[in-house]
């Protein structure tokens, strides 16, 4: 599980126990805080639009493009030895032809986990990144909720919040926070 499902997770524990126990407005509403301040961020959107997402996507299609150049190279080299096979087919014998079958065959098996594996180390990477930025914007988040008197600041997903005005969504304002953070 993610540190993002993670919070995800206990973000909807502690709405759920609260709406459960019907304390929810008196936590909200108690004589200490009259006005609650709520608002809601999309930490995916601050993700990917954060200076720090920008750079960590632009990382993310160099290497793809890298690994798209390999993936032609093998798949030059696969068609390269189908050709051969398919040339030399005919007069070669049949256990010779066999053995060059099964050669193409392991070629392609190895060429398919390769792929895999390839695309396994993408998605780690990706998730690596998303992660790291994911744990700077929390901190910048919660530094946000504590100088702007806000009593919750959740995180607007459909699951969670099923509506959002625009005035409580600063996801823009957290972006804006984390990129100054940054420089």
């Amino acid at each position: 599980m993610t540190a993002h499902n993670k919070v995800l997770t206990l973000t909807k524990g502690v709405l759920l126990l609260f709406v459960a126990w019907g304390q929810f407005p008196e936590v909200v509403y108690s004589q200490n805080n009259p006005s609650p301040k709520i608002a809601c961020v999309d930490i995916q959107r601050a993700i990917n639009e954060c200076n720090g997402g920008k750079e960590a996507k632009k990382a993310l299609i160099r290497e793809t493009e890298k690994v798209q150049n390999l993936v032609f190279e093998k798949q030059k080299q696969l068609q390269g030895m189908k050709e051969s096979l398919d040339k030399q087919g005919s007069v070669l014998n049949p256990e010779t032809r066999a053995a060059k079958e099964k050669e193409l065959q392991a070629a392609l098996r190895d060429y398919q986990r390769w792929g895999e594996d390839v695309q396994n180390e993408m998605n780690q990477k990706r998730m690596e990144m998303e992660k790291t930025i994911f744990i700077d914007l929390q901190k910048v988040i919660q530094k946000f909720g504590t100088d702007g008197g806000y009593t919750f600041i959740l995180e607007k997903n459909e699951n969670i919040v099923l509506f959002a005005s625009k005035p409580t969504d600063v996801t823009d304002l957290v972006i804006k926070a984390y990129d100054a953070q940054k420089r």
